[in-house]
């Protein structure tokens, strides 16, 4: 026999402790004990979780790995709305009413989604309210992340927006203490870095080379940030 609804949001209340306290994978107490419509997909590197047009008839959260979002002109030229690390979800615009998805994710590295049927989704979001304010903060969150890089699109040079992103990709200030000098981006080009920026890969390159010789980044491909590159160019003008 099913359990009444208050039980149940009190099943996924109790479930939830220790939600405001962190973790990546915050989304797995609250999916748990959901039986049907609830699918773990492993996408290789390069793989599509989905494209733009198909039907948004799910919402993905990643439990491993890393995804990002882009969207595609008519004439062909792709840009990139953002990276996406355990944690993260994506195809949510399906709870509102979309009815086809308007961007494509695709996986950046080997990574392991759970998909959630609409439907399922929103009957447990409307039973546990805790797994609803978890849902919609991050949410929130990443709509304030995207104005505010439209913000430094719009305002910011290029050296600057270029920081800011290497920074992004590196989730510097979200690793422990003892090892905030550096942080390391998973491996992206130098075309990738033009599309997010707004830039030509040229000016791209000339500034990549200038962050090396100053010191501010080593590496190709997977790049190691130091912390300067926050401390002198992104707040030091």
């Amino acid at each position: 026999m099913e359990r009444p609804r208050a039980e149940r949001a009190l099943a996924f209340e109790r479930r939830s402790r220790g939600l405001e306290a962190g973790g990546a994978l915050w989304f797995e107490p609250f999916l748990e004990p959901i039986r049907r419509g609830v699918t773990q997909v492993v996408v290789p590197k390069g793989g599509l979780i989905y494209t733009e047009g198909q039907e948004a008839d799910a919402v993905y959260f990643v439990k491993k790995g890393r995804v990002r979002r882009s969207v595609r002109s008519k004439a062909g030229q792709e840009a990139i709305l953002g990276a996406l690390a355990p944690g993260g979800f994506c195809g949510d615009g399906c709870l509102a009413g979309q009815a086809s998805r308007v961007s494509t994710v695709t996986a950046v590295v080997a990574t392991t989604v759970v998909k959630v049927e609409r439907a399922v989704l929103a009957k447990a979001l409307h039973d546990a309210p805790p797994f609803l304010k978890a849902l919609l903060a991050r949410a929130l969150t990443r709509t304030i992340a995207v104005e505010k890089g439209m913000c430094g699109q719009l305002f910011n040079h290029a050296e600057k927006r270029l920081a800011r992103v290497l920074l992004k990709l590196s989730r510097f200030g979200q690793v422990p203490a003892s090892v905030h000098v550096y942080a390391t981006t998973p491996k992206v080009s130098e075309d990738a870095l033009a599309k997010k920026i707004g830039a030509p890969r040229s000016q791209v390159q000339l500034l990549m080379n200038k962050f090396h010789r100053l010191g501010l980044i080593e590496g190709r491909g997977e790049i190691r940030v130091h912390a300067t590159l926050l401390t002198d160019v992104v707040l030091g003008d």
